[in-house]
């Protein structure tokens, strides 16, 4: 199984390219790119007011106003300080780079442009990671509806984090193919003794989300990591939300990498056995010959 990318690699090629056509004096060009990522986000390249010198990275999130309530206004202004303008219409954050003035740590810069959804997920993550690390009791859980009829819950416990991941399986071999995949995960931490504890449950959900508006159904599943301070300390927590954030996507790619290869397996099965049986067809028993002089005749 392979990770995801948790960086745009489309925006990073594209705003490396400009920096790289800037540091060899080319003549800036207009820049026009829209990309689609996974959870419904979108990133849009482009020159602010037309102007060739200036590329602006704007990127839209359905569920952005749930991550503000979390903090994500702060901790997008650490990471991109000064580079950060009013948000384009129709987008929730704009960074825009000076291409005459292009950064002495351009590559860090391309960098995290590339993680702009990234750091906006871990906003939620890093306030509940704190949480934790102080034993701070008495906060509401985090809800982030992250797709549509898709949330993630986010609680934090004195000696633990949890995450919990609601999904929807559209089709029922989804369910069986996932369920598999989790099955892993816990057999994963019966060899490694420090991986989070990992749950599925199916149709209902978590006893976590008990007496909630959680929704229940046949092709419903809920996803529960258990992380503990050896997950969520300050060493290791920016891989842990690298690798979380992303776990919704994984699960469903997985899924449908599983899927596609059962398919070929299967097609490819169905060609042997008609090759097998166009070898075991039988010859006609009467058999038309002819005869050097042209004549005919039949053999048993």
């Amino acid at each position: 199984m392979i990770l995801l990318e948790i960086n745009n690699r489309i925006v990073e090629e594209a705003l490396m390219l400009k920096f790289s056509n800037a540091l060899n004096g080319a003549k800036p060009e207009n820049v026009d790119i829209t990309v689609a990522d996974f959870d419904g986000v979108l990133y849009h390249i482009s020159n602010p007011e037309g102007d060739k010198t200036k590329v602006r990275v704007s990127i839209s999130l359905k569920f952005f106003k749930d991550l503000q309530e979390h903090g994500a206004d702060e901790l997008i202004q650490r990471e991109y300080g000064q580079f950060i303008v009013e948000p384009e219409d129709g987008y929730n954050v704009s960074v825009v780079y000076d291409l005459e003035n292009v950064p002495a740590n351009h590559e860090e810069v391309v960098k995290k442009a590339g993680l702009l959804k990234r750091n906006c997920f871990a906003s939620v993550f890093e306030k509940y990671f704190e949480f934790q690390e102080k034993e701070s009791t008495g906060h509401k859980r985090a809800v982030i509806n992250y797709r549509d009829d898709e949330t993630m819950y986010v609680d934090a416990r004195k000696d633990r984090v949890t995450v919990i991941f609601s999904t929807i399986f559209k089709d029922d071999d989804d369910v069986i193919i996932g369920k598999v995949f989790m099955q892993e995960f816990k057999e994963g931490r019966r060899r490694y003794q420090q991986a989070p504890q990992v749950l599925f449950s199916h149709k209902e959900p978590p006893l976590e989300l008990q007496g909630t508006d959680a929704r229940t159904g046949d092709n419903i599943g809920y996803i529960t990591f258990v992380l503990f301070p050896r997950h969520t300390n300050k060493a290791a927590k920016d891989n842990t939300i690298n690798l979380i954030h992303t776990l919704r996507d994984y699960l469903h790619y997985h899924i449908k990498c599983s899927k596609a290869y059962i398919h070929s397996r299967m097609r490819a099965k169905t060609s042997d056995f008609l090759k097998v049986l166009n070898r075991a067809r039988p010859e006609p028993k009467k058999v038309e010959k002819k005869t050097i002089t042209g004549k005919s005749f039949v053999r048993n």
